[in-house]
């Protein structure tokens, strides 16, 4: 029988992926007590890479958005993994950080990390609610518009 969170991201029409290995060298996440670490989540969509681009060129404040909450998707589907496929282990989000790949000068990174938040949110409720840095990049990995790290505690 599903938990309540796999109940909950059913009802929000959201399938986990499989989450994927490291590109470079580093680990998914690190559990270290009740916290756990993972490492950024760029916007790698079931058909490989999405969002490819400068937010405020390319794309749009609501690409951008969008970008941040599959990056969140994938955060989630790391999360699962790093507690042994049970979502409602998590207490609470904790921290995460945004990175926005923008054109210079852009001011809206904190509406483009919302994409990532009220996601987390909508999935954990109050336990969703975390500190956060939303943060303009002049680059990403793989010229990914977005990639986003969090920390969780887990019960």
């Amino acid at each position: 029988m599903p938990g309540k969170i796999d109940s909950r991201l059913a009802e929000m029409n959201i399938k986990l992926p499989e989450p994927p290995a490291p590109v470079a060298s580093y680990v998914p996440y690190v559990v270290s007590g009740n916290l756990v670490f993972i490492s950024g989540q760029v916007t790698m969509g079931e058909s490989g890479l999405q969002f490819v681009g400068t937010v405020g060129k390319e794309l749009s404040l609501e690409e951008g958005k969008a970008a941040a909450r599959l990056c969140a998707i994938n955060l989630l589907a790391q999360l699962r993994a790093a507690a042994a496929g049970d979502l409602d282990r998590v207490r609470r989000c904790v921290r995460l950080g945004v990175f926005v790949n923008a054109v210079p000068g852009y001011a809206q990174h904190p509406e483009v990390a919302n994409g990532a938040s009220d996601l987390i949110v909508e999935v954990f409720g109050d336990a969703g609610r975390h500190s956060r840095a939303a943060v303009g990049a002049g680059s990403l990995p793989r010229n990914v518009a977005v990639e986003v790290d969090g920390v969780f505690e887990l019960a």
